[in-house]
């Protein structure tokens, strides 16, 4: 398994995890924090706000730093110097001189009456 793909598959956990911490939250302060209402919970509302706020930023300064990461590993196995398509395009220009085209003179016009 190459870098690049352990990069891939854990950005792609990373992701899963950054769409359910947001999901989780409500921008008008009725996600999560809100069915928690009593203040027994392990750490209350308000620490449940904060932990979710925290992980939101967490998870994608990781999302952030995993793909800037990942794009120093990516050897880039399709680069231009092994694309097919620069080969085949590359490959009918030989330098065959063209024959060079012969001159006819030009018909004499009919004299005018």
């Amino acid at each position: 398994m190459s870098t690049f793909s352990i990069f891939l598959v854990l950005i792609t956990i990373v992701c899963f995890l950054l769409i359910v911490v947001i999901m989780v939250q409500n921008p008008k302060g009725g996600g999560l924090s809100s069915t928690i209402s009593g203040t027994q919970m392990l750490g209350g509302v308000q620490k449940t706000t904060d932990f979710l706020d925290k992980s939101t930023w967490t998870l994608a300064t990781i999302l952030i730093a995993l793909i800037l990461l990942s794009s120093l590993s990516f050897t880039g196995s399709l680069s231009d110097t092994d694309s097919k398509l620069i080969e085949k395009t590359e490959a009918p220009a030989t330098n065959t001189p063209a024959a060079p085209a012969q001159q006819t003179p030009a018909p004499a016009a009919p004299a005018a009456k």
